[in-house]
């Protein structure tokens, strides 16, 4: 999925992560910046905190946990990197 727009609806963000996740094994990860890589350009780096939001909505609905290490955490508090995984009311769209 190649989006090119400056701007980009957090709805496409969120069905990016689910697409990631569902592309890889039940117990596998995914980094934000993969999914800012997957639509963005080459700024992608500019929709990180975008992409972290759309993560945060998932995470508060159950679609996804946001870890850092082994640990779950609240991706609005956490500071650094953190990973993406399938959580407890995953279902693929």
């Amino acid at each position: 999925m190649a989006c090119r727009s400056a701007a980009i609806d957090p709805s496409v963000l969120a069905e990016e992560i689910v697409r990631l996740l569902g592309q890889r094994a039940p117990g596998a990860s995914i980094c934000p910046s993969d999914v800012a890589r997957s639509v963005g350009d080459a700024s992608w780096r500019a929709l990180m905190d975008d992409v972290r939001a759309a993560a945060g909505a998932l995470a508060d609905d159950g679609t996804i946990v946001v870890t850092q290490g082994q640990r779950v955490v609240d991706i609005t508090a956490a500071r650094g990197p953190v990973r993406l995984r399938r959580g407890p009311a995953w279902s693929v769209l």
